[in-house]
């Protein structure tokens, strides 16, 4: 079951349900966590909830196609994890080197060692849902999109569901030098996060997702790559153990995981690339890329 929050037709904002046999259904919540707590105060995972409601009430049928969505949690906090693939740790050698492949560096020992990396990513006023723009940094020459499984987590760290995520990175910032990070990282609107939150309850195997990322460019398909959670080195509850570590973790928090799939070294988005980003039983989310400070108005895909 996938989580959803839209905007209806009044302008409320709402929360929905995508059952795995394709249906859309309103629910009574407002948010992901009004959800989980009621849930919680009837003894009842949200999954056994959800069906009860489903079946004991009478919620709107909903078409997908004409929801207005929104990001599927509104994430106060948003961090990421770095080099928890073998695939990311290559490309912020290549970064790092100027291009020599067999050069070691710090990134290896990030990858080898006890302590992940971890840096804040975002917060809820720069996150974007599908269907909106993403942001281009107006002082890079080679950024690319991140595609990442998100962890979605309660206020004790415990994952309640999963999404997907968008971690735009310019990779000519970090790889000039490791302090540049955050601003290679975290600017207005380069982080997106959606279409929906699958609960936890119906991830049998997180280790076992498959993620794709296809980006158009004019129309024409000018990358599509892949790979899978499997591939990742770390354990997810490590991470999140490393991130609870003397923090405070709010309701909504989201935690990006790594990426496993990284475009051809001599790729940089462009204004108007469209970036559709998929992982099994996620859905897919949808951004496109818009240079400048007026990117503020959600795009027709």
């Amino acid at each position: 079951m996938n989580v959803i929050r839209y905007r209806d037709h009044t302008g409320e904002v709402r929360l929905a349900v995508k059952t795995d046999e394709g249906g859309v259904y309103c629910l009574p919540q407002r948010d992901l966590f009004a959800l989980l707590h009621e849930a919680r105060s009837c003894g009842q995972s949200p999954g056994e909830w959800i069906r009860n409601y489903l079946v004991g009430g009478d919620p709107a049928l909903l078409v997908e196609e004409g929801l207005a969505f929104l990001v599927p949690v509104e994430a106060p906090e948003v961090w990421a994890a770095g080099v928890t693939y073998q695939r990311s740790r290559e490309a912020r050698n290549y970064e790092a080197t100027g291009g020599k492949l067999d050069a070691s560096t710090f990134y290896d020992k990030v990858y080898d060692a006890v302590r992940p990396e971890l840096f804040l990513k975002s917060t809820a006023a720069r996150t974007v849902g599908t269907g909106t723009e993403v942001r281009l940094r107006s002082d890079s020459d080679w950024q690319v999109p991140e595609p990442e499984l998100g962890l979605v987590l309660d206020s004790e760290g415990t994952i309640v569901g999963y999404t997907i995520g968008n971690d735009m990175s310019c990779r000519d910032i970090e790889g000039e030098n490791p302090l540049y990070l955050p601003q290679a990282k975290m600017w207005s609107r380069s982080c997106s996060i959606g279409p929906y939150v699958r609960l936890a309850e119906f991830v049998p195997d997180p280790y076992a997702l498959d993620i794709g990322c296809r980006i158009f460019r004019d129309g024409q398909l000018c990358f599509d790559g892949s790979a899978s959670t499997g591939q990742l080195k770390r354990k997810l509850e490590e991470l999140v153990e490393f991130l609870k570590r003397d923090n405070d973790l709010f309701e909504g928090t989201v935690l990006l995981t790594g990426t496993c799939v990284v475009p051809p070294n001599e790729f940089t988005l462009a204004a108007g690339d469209r970036i559709e980003i998929s992982i099994t039983g996620l859905g897919t989310l949808v951004n496109v890329a818009a240079a400048g400070a007026g990117a503020d108005a959600a795009v027709k895909l």
